[in-house]
């Protein structure tokens, strides 16, 4: 079974050892069918390492192991501490800073920093369909605050401009959520024009942006919070603002300042975590390594460059 563990002391105890990670790692991507990542051939075959396949594809006759691809290729950091904070980053309610995971794992801020990002740019990958229903939509502002910053931490944030960065929210009733990093509120409609079907009732508050939308969807129902109004009838903006909430507590709570730059990762860690709330935390961990396609290389995790 993929969940034969219950809690990350039996997952660090039956995948302590890399080759039994590897192992394990196999089954999940490939299900005993392996498969070359460079020419899609199957039935490739091992070689004598143990490790190492061989493409039967006479125009290919790569050599790979299963880590190619995937977020693994080329690490130089045991499997088995990867399987441990794959397991924490999801586990975690509100997710945990590199300082907590470097304790936890035994390794340096900076690797931890490292793994924490490779992790969530995993939750990505997951593909989302549309939103139906009665999707409920808001914009939020995060960014850190002024006298939490060092002295060039502020001078950065005064030279990129506003120190906060809006962010969607978009979220079905009693489905799945999407949170977006916006690069102004005139991107509004292009995102949630591409995120819910036009089947669905969007419920919005009164901000100018929403006005319009109406001729997209099956319907629009307006909240004026300005009026004190904040439910008509089933319909509210109440759940999205109670998810906003969490992603405050956590990136204020447990990472205190977030980048700009990396801000679109922490909204997919916590939507990716709200999406798979109703499952059990080794199912999640399963479900990470499933789609743990692509690789961020650490020179682009610190390059200047916003995402």
């Amino acid at each position: 079974m993929l969940t034969n563990f219950k809690n990350l002391k039996e997952l660090m105890s039956r995948y302590s050892d890399d080759n039994v990670c590897r192992a394990y790692l196999e089954q999940v991507r490939w299900n005993g069918n392996p498969v070359c990542p460079h020419c899609k051939e199957h039935k490739p075959y091992k070689l004598n390492d143990g490790k190492k396949y061989r493409c039967r594809n006479i125009n290919c006759k790569k050599n790979f192991t299963v880590t190619v691809g995937l977020v693994f290729e080329n690490t130089k950091i045991p499997l088995s501490t990867w399987f441990a904070a794959i397991y924490l980053v999801t586990a975690h309610k509100k997710g945990i800073s590199s300082h907590q995971l470097a304790r936890d794992l035994g390794v340096t801020q900076k690797t931890a920093w490292f793994l924490n990002h490779r992790i969530r740019e995993t939750f990505a990958n997951e593909s989302h369909a549309q939103l139906d229903n009665i999707v409920e939509m808001d914009e939020t502002f995060i960014g850190g605050k002024w006298r939490n910053m060092t002295k060039k931490k502020r001078a950065e944030a005064r030279q990129i401009g506003d120190n906060k960065v809006p962010v969607m929210g978009i979220l079905e009733r009693g489905g799945k959520a999407s949170l977006k990093v916006m690069k102004s509120l005139d991107s509004f409609q292009d995102l949630i024009l591409s995120h819910v079907k036009p089947t669905a009732v969007v419920v919005t508050d009164s901000h100018p942006a929403h006005i319009g939308i109406e001729e997209s969807f099956k319907g629009h129902i307006l909240i004026n919070h300005s009026n004190d109004e904040y439910t008509n009838g089933i319909y509210h903006t109440n759940t999205v603002e109670g998810f906003f909430s969490m992603l405050k507590r956590g990136v204020y709570g447990i990472y205190h300042h977030v980048s700009p730059k990396h801000l679109h990762r922490y909204c997919e860690e916590f939507a990716y975590r709200y999406n798979y709330r109703g499952i059990k935390d080794n199912e999640r961990f399963v479900l990470t390594l499933q789609n743990s396609n692509g690789r961020l290389k650490y020179r682009e995790l610190i390059s200047k460059k916003r995402a």
